[in-house]
C-alpha cells in the first residue's frame, strides 16, 4: 500500500487493468449470450418482433463501450487534473459535455433496446421524451458513481499517506481505524451499486461507523483503564455494556430518521449493540493486546540497539585496546624502576580505566562502586594533568561504599568528561564541582563547570561530541520513567542534575 501511495502510477495501472478486464468480460458474456429471455419476454408481451442484434447485442455493446470510455477519460484525465487544481473551468466543461454525450448515447441505444415501449405511447415524440429523460438520469447516476469512486480513492490515499500525522495529532485515531474506515467506504460504494434492500444498507451505514468509533474509544480510554484492574476483561466488558446501553436510544433514533419504522429502528439498534459486544469488543481486546506486545518488543529492540550504538561509540575511540593495555603495563613497570611516582600513578589509573572498558563496559549492569571507581580514576588523571594550574579548582564529593547498588556502565562519565572538556582554562579562573550521593535507592549526581570560549584555531571549537547525546539516549532506553535529567547552561556556566532510580 505504501508503494501505491509513493508511486501513484502503480495504482493507475491496477485501475486500468481492472477496468479493462471488467469491460472485456462484460463484452465476452454479452456476445456468448444466445437468448436473452427477459428482453425477449418484454417484446413478446408488447407483440413486437425481437431482433437479437438490433434490440440487444448492439445496444448493450454500445452502452458498455460508452461507460468504459467515460471511465477512462474521467479517471485518468479529468479527475486528476481537478485534484491538482489544473484547468478547473475546462475540465468542468468536459464533465458537462460527457454528461450530454453519455445521455445522448444511452438515449439512442434505448430507442432500440426499449422499443417494446413504443406501443405504450400514442406519439413517437412522447416515447422519445421518456427514453431520453431516462437516459440522462442514468448518465447522471453513472457520473455520480464515478465521482463517489474518485472521492473514496483519493481520500483513502490521503488518509493512508498521512496516517502517522493524523494519529500523532489525534491520539484517539489509530491506523487500524483509518483502514477500517476506508474499507467501510468501499463497502458502501459496492452496496450502492447493487440493488439491495434499503433497510440493510441503512443498518450497514450506521453499524460500521459506530464499530470504528467504539474501537477507537476502547483503545484510547476503555482498554488502558481496564488493564489496570484485577480482572481487566470483565471490567472492559462491563464498561462496553454500559456504553451500548447509553447508545441504544440514539442509534435507534438515527435509523428512524431514514426508515420511519420503529420496528426497524429498535431492531437495528439491538442488532448494533449485539454486534459491538460480540464482535467489535473482543476484536478490540485482541488487537490492543497485540499492539502492547508489539510495543514491548520494539522497546526491547530499541534498548538493545541503543546499547549497541553506545558501545560502538566507545569502541570507535579505542585502537587495539589490548595492545595499549599491555604497553601501559610495561611503561608502569619502567616508571616504578626509575622511581617516577607521578608517572606510575598516572599509568596505574589509566590502566584501571582501560581494564574497566575492556571487561565491564560490555555488561548490562555493574555495581555502582565500580562505576565510581572509574570516575575517581578519571578525575585523578585530570588532577595530575592540571595540578600545577593555580586558576583551576576541582572539587569532587563522591559517596563511597555503594556495593549493593547497580547501574548501567559508563552512564555518568560523559557528564564529567564534558565538564573537563569545556570547563578548563589555563588563563582564566576555572571551577569543576562533582557531587554524587545515594538516598533510598535514588542516585543524585551533580556536575558543575565554568565555561570558556575556545580559541578560533581549536579544532574542537564547533564540535559538540557524541557523549551527552549518547547518554541522553541511553537514559531514555534503560531508565524510562525512572530518571530525571536537568541541564542548565549560560554563557559562563554549565550545570547538570541527574537522578536515577537504582536497582
Amino acid at each position: 500500500m505504501k508503494e501505491f501511495i509513493i508511486k501513484p502510477g502503480h495504482l493507475s495501472r491496477i485501475e486500468l487493468w481492472a477496468g479493462t478486464t471488467i469491460y472485456v468480460f462484460a463484452v465476452f458474456f454479452l456476445v456468448t449470450t444466445t437468448s436473452p429471455a427477459e428482453e425477449r419476454h418484454y417484446f413478446d408481451k408488447a407483440h413486437i418482433a425481437f431482433d437479437f442484434f438490433d434490440n440487444y447485442l448492439f445496444p448493450q455493446l454500445a452502452t458498455y463501450t460508452a461507460v468504459y470510455l467515460t471511465f477512462l477519460l474521467l479517471n485518468f484525465r479529468v479527475v486528476p487534473a481537478l485534484v491538482r487544481k489544473e484547468n478547473i473551468l475546462l475540465n468542468t466543461f468536459i464533465i458537462a459535455g460527457l454528461l450530454m454525450l453519455l445521455g445522448l448515447c444511452l438515449g439512442i441505444v434505448g430507442t432500440y433496446s426499449r422499443a417494446y415501449l413504443f406501443g405504450v405511447y400514442p406519439k413517437e415524440d412522447d416515447f422519445n421524451a421518456y427514453i431520453f429523460n431516462l437516459s440522462y438520469r442514468d448518465a447522471f447516476s453513472i457520473l455520480f458513481m464515478f465521482g463517489v469512486y474518485s472521492m473514496i480513492k483519493y481520500s483513502s490515499v490521503y488518509l493512508l499517506s498521512n496516517s502517522e500525522a493524523i494519529s500523532s495529532k489525534f491520539s484517539i485515531i489509530t491506523r487500524d481505524a483509518l483502514i477500517a474506515f476506508i474499507l467501510w467506504m468501499i463497502s458502501v460504494f459496492i452496496l450502492l451499486l447493487g440493488d439491495l434492500d434499503s433497510e440493510l444498507v441503512i443498518c450497514w451505514v450506521v453499524l460500521i461507523p459506530f464499530a470504528i468509533l467504539f474501537y477507537c474509544y476502547s483503545c484510547y480510554k476503555l482498554l488502558p483503564v481496564a488493564f489496570g484492574k484485577k480482572r481487566p476483561f470483565m471490567a472492559y466488558l462491563l464498561k462496553s455494556l454500559l456504553l451500548m446501553a447509553l447508545a441504544f436510544i440514539p442509534i435507534a433514533a438515527i435509523i428512524l430518521l431514514f426508515t420511519n419504522d420503529e420496528e426497524v429502528g429498535f431492531g437495528g439498534s439491538f442488532f448494533n449493540a449485539a454486534f459491538q459486544l460480540l464482535i467489535t469488543a473482543p476484536m478490540s481486546w485482541v488487537l490492543y493486546k497485540r499492539r502492547l506486545q508489539g510495543n514491548q518488543e520494539i522497546n526491547v529492540l530499541q534498548k538493545a540497539l541503543g546499547k549497541s550504538n553506545a558501545n560502538l561509540d566507545f569502541l570507535r575511540s579505542q585502537i587495539n585496546p589490548h595492545f595499549l593495555f599491555n604497553a601501559l603495563n610495561t611503561i608502569y613497570a619502567t616508571a616504578i624502576n626509575e622511581k617516577a611516582e607521578r608517572t606510575s600513578e598516572a599509568v596505574e589509573k589509566l590502566g584501571e580505566m582501560m581494564r574497566f572498558m575492556l571487561h565491564e563496559n560490555v555488561q548490562d549492569k555493574i555495581s555502582l562502586a565500580r562505576e565510581i571507581e572509574y570516575l575517581n580514576n578519571y578525575i585523578g588523571l585530570q588532577k595530575l594533568r592540571t595540578e600545577h594550574n593555580p586558576v583551576l579548582t576541582i572539587e569532587a564529593h563522591i559517596e563511597q561504599n555503594l556495593d549493593p547498588h547497580y547501574i548501567a556502565p559508563m552512564l555518568l562519565i560523559p557528564f564529567v568528561e564534558n565538564a573537563f572538556k569545556h570547563g578548563i582554562s589555563f588563563r582564566e579562573n576555572s571551577l569543576i564541582r562533582i557531587v554524587l550521593e545515594v538516598k533510598d535507592k535514588t542516585l543524585n549526581f551533580d556536575v558543575y563547570n565554568s565555561k570558556h570560549e575556545k580559541p578560533e584555531h581549536d579544532p574542537e571549537k564547533n564540535k559538540s561530541g557524541i557523549g551527552l547525546n549518547n547518554v541522553k539516549q541511553r537514559l531514555q532506553l534503560l531508565y524510562p520513567g525512572r530518571h530525571e535529567l536537568t541541564i542548565r547552561e549560560t554563557g559562563k556556566e554549565f550545570f547538570i542534575h541527574l537522578t536515577v532510580q537504582l536497582s
